[in-house]
């Protein structure tokens, strides 16, 4: 499939959950009670079961998981670094910051199997499961500060954070769960992600954005134009072979998370300003991931 027409399948149902939400009678609330299901049941199955089923084999993805670890954590850096701006609301700056370097699990799972099969699967996996912690103590951090809330309470609730590290620990245990009780989770986290990429769209909104333009083409230019760029670097730089750094050039172009309005709100924080955020992170994502496996080729 030609990289242009990658995210085509994922773009249509975004555009699905749009026109339910905005144009029939499964309106906002009913998107707001399948958000909170994707969140807590759906998506942490999926990546509970994922890493169950997935050989870790620490030699062949030690550099992998390092790029990956290490793009994510340059995003964090620079999106800090960004409330030193003179003028920078801090409210703003909290709220939004999350979306610089956390990115879009749904459309990251989604998009592995079809760019390399079930292998390229495993090592998103891989990667969601290392950069999920990382992305979600650095998202809490600001907005707990701002707020005054216990951070440390926050995370031990987070059920991504949950099942990433039960899913590690079984499979670091060598646990084979029953076939029933596998089929009925792979059945589970199948429902995660079409029904994620629905409320991403049903989720869409651009008003927010008018508190702060700045600041914000600032946070999408992290997230859709250096994060790449760093990633090409690091897969080079750590001589990852080509279907590796394949997958961790894409993981770094990917859109922002569609939880991160979730959590703003959640959370005290400016939650239009973030929804914006993720709106524009969304539709740049259908050009950027792409645009930087085309830069990766040219590369070599």
């Amino acid at each position: 499939m030609p990289n242009a027409l990658l995210l085509f399948p994922d773009f249509l149902l975004i555009v699905l959950g749009f026109v339910l939400c905005r144009h029939t009678a499964l309106n906002r609330p009913v998107w707001d009670g399948a958000e909170r299901l994707v969140y807590y049941l759906l998506f942490p199955v999926l990546l509970f079961n994922s890493i169950v089923k997935s050989p870790l084999q620490p030699a062949q993805t030690v550099s992998l998981a390092a790029a990956a670890v290490g793009t994510v954590g340059c995003g964090i850096a620079l999106a800090m670094a960004l409330k030193h701006w003179p003028g920078v609301s801090a409210r703003l700056h909290a709220s939004g910051a999350q979306t610089a370097f956390r990115f879009n699990s749904y459309i990251a799972l989604a998009l592995a199997e079809r760019v390399g099969g079930p292998q390229a699967l495993a090592w998103t996996a891989l990667m969601v499961a290392l950069c999920v912690p990382l992305c979600n103590v650095a998202a809490v951090w600001p907005l707990a500060r701002h707020g005054g809330q216990s951070y440390g309470r926050e995370l031990l609730r987070n059920p991504l954070i949950l099942s990433t590290v039960a899913g590690l620990a079984a499979n670091l245990a060598g646990l084979h769960l029953p076939e029933a009780v596998a089929t009925t989770l792979q059945r589970i986290g199948l429902a995660a992600l079409p029904l994620g990429l629905m409320a991403v769209g049903a989720g869409l909104r651009l008003g927010g954005l008018k508190a702060s333009p700045a600041l914000a083409a600032a946070f999408l230019t992290i997230r859709h134009g250096v994060l790449p760029a760093i990633a090409i670097g690091l897969t080079a730089a750590l001589a990852l072979p080509p279907e590796q750094r394949k997958v961790v050039v894409l993981f770094a172009a990917l859109p922002t998370a569609s939880s991160a309005y979730v959590l703003a709100a959640r959370m005290g924080g400016d939650g239009a300003y973030v929804a914006g955020l993720v709106t524009v992170s969304t539709l740049l994502g259908m050009v950027s991931v792409p645009l930087w496996l085309a830069v990766l080729a040219a590369w070599g």
